[in-house]
């Protein structure tokens, strides 16, 4: 088994793909109108309309996660947060160093999903 992707399902597809698309810097390949996904080294994040999942009945609820958040390593943490908050992203956590040594900032995006974009500390060699 091999971990493929994660999809966030939502009422405002295009949106949210600018939003990826102006954090990751990379335009979503958009294969239908109603979905959208962001490859790259790791895995995929898709983003695909409520109309993808409709036989789910009310198991998917857009908008409504507050339990997962999709993280990014990126290698300035401060500089990509600073590329957002023009935007007017809501900001969880300004970039902060954790007490493991990680440089973090939390934002969420347009549908509530919470983002951290972190860097780790450069490796000491022993």
């Amino acid at each position: 088994m091999s971990f493929t992707s994660i999809r966030i399902v939502t009422d405002d597809l295009d949106g949210l793909v600018a939003f990826y698309e102006r954090l990751t810097g990379q335009r979503a390949e958009r294969p239908a109108p109603v979905f959208a996904q962001f490859s790259g080294p790791g895995a995929n994040l898709a983003i695909a309309s409520t109309a993808t999942v409709a036989a789910a009945g009310e198991a998917l609820t857009p908008g409504a996660n507050r339990s997962v958040i999709i993280e990014f390593r990126v290698a300035d943490v401060d500089a990509a947060f600073a590329a957002l908050a023009p935007a007017g992203e809501d900001v969880v956590l300004e970039p902060s160093t954790m007490p493991w040594g990680n440089r973090s900032a939390l934002i969420r995006d347009p549908d509530g999903n919470v983002v951290n974009l972190f860097s780790t500390p450069a490796t000491v060699a022993h």
